[in-house]
């Protein structure tokens, strides 16, 4: 049986701003020899499936900077400390795409990359999304909203419109509410 390992010590790295940086020294329990491991430490983040009273999902496309290019995604970001995670997911979706949700649900949580991250993604969906602004984006962000009709998601996943893992795990979250 696999059993967790022993964190002898932690020294932080550096904040810079969305994530610390940390090297733990670990002990391995099968063979008692100690290892370095970072940890990137991140605050909760949120991701919403906006879908409007007409069965299209709300999108944006985004460049990211970690791979140079414009990805086609849901609304997202992190959790204010002052808000849980379904106040930000609504806030989220209002800043970035100006809808506001009738609706929000939970749709399920994960773990984004739990080799090197510690946080935790609450992923929504955003029923009845109706457009009632204009977005109000940060000065980081550059950000384009269009719909698609729901049933068009597995073509843009097919044809590599849609490659973000994020989103592809909400989408799966999204389809096991509907299965229900």
């Amino acid at each position: 049986m696999t059993e967790p390992w022993r964190k002898l010590a932690t020294h932080p790295i550096g904040h810079f701003k969305v994530f610390s940086l940390r090297r733990d020294e670990i002990e391995s329990p099968r063979t008692g020899t100690r290892h370095d491991f970072f940890v990137l430490e991140a605050g909760p983040w949120v991701n919403v499936v906006p879908i409007t009273p007409d069965g299209e999902i709300v999108l944006i496309e985004q460049y990211r900077h970690g791979i140079g290019e414009v990805t086609l995604e849901i609304p997202g970001g992190m959790v204010d400390p002052d808000e849980s995670p379904m106040q930000a997911a609504g806030r989220e979706l209002l800043e970035e795409t100006g809808y506001r949700a009738e609706m929000i649900v939970s749709l399920g949580k994960s773990h984004p990359n739990p080799a090197i991250l510690n946080n935790v993604l609450y992923t929504y969906l955003g029923a009845g999304a109706k457009k009632v602004a204009e977005p109000k984006l940060e000065a980081g962000e550059d950000i384009s909203v269009v719909t698609y009709r729901l049933d068009e998601l597995t073509r843009l996943v097919r044809e590599g419109k849609i490659t973000h893992s994020l989103v592809l795990a909400a989408f799966h979250f999204l389809s096991l509410q509907e299965s229900r």
